[in-house]
C-alpha cells in the first residue's frame, strides 16, 4: 500500500505502521490488484466516526471487502466529501 504524508510517498507492507498526527493531510493507497486491511487507531477519540459514517460495514474482519462499481464509488466519495467538514478532515486527491 502506498501512503503519502507531507508530500512524501511511502510503500509500506504487511505489518508495518505509519504514524499520522491528528488530522494531518494523508493519504492512503491500495498500488495492488490484491485486497489491503488496514487497522486505523483514532487518537485522541472521535475521527473513528468519520469512517464508521462513510465506511460500507462488513460481517466480519474476514469478511472480503465490497467492490464498488463506478457509481457506487462516486456515492462513497460524495458521501465522504460532505462529511469532511463535520471532521476536519481534508480529502486529498489521488497523487
Amino acid at each position: 500500500m502506498e501512503v503519502i504524508f507531507r508530500g512524501k510517498k511511502s510503500t509500506v507492507h504487511a505489518g508495518d505502521t505509519v504514524n499520522v498526527p491528528s488530522n494531518a493531510p494523508h493519504q492512503f493507497h491500495n498500488a495492488s490488484a490484491k485486497p489491503v486491511r488496514v487497522i486505523c487507531i483514532c487518537s485522541p477519540a472521535g475521527n473513528e466516526r468519520f469512517f464508521q459514517e462513510v465506511g460500507v460495514p462488513v460481517a466480519s474482519r474476514t469478511t472480503p471487502p465490497p467492490k464498488l462499481n463506478d457509481e457506487q464509488m462516486d456515492e462513497f466519495l460524495k458521501k465522504a466529501k460532505a462529511l469532511a467538514p463535520k471532521y476536519r478532515t481534508e480529502r486529498l486527491e489521488k497523487a
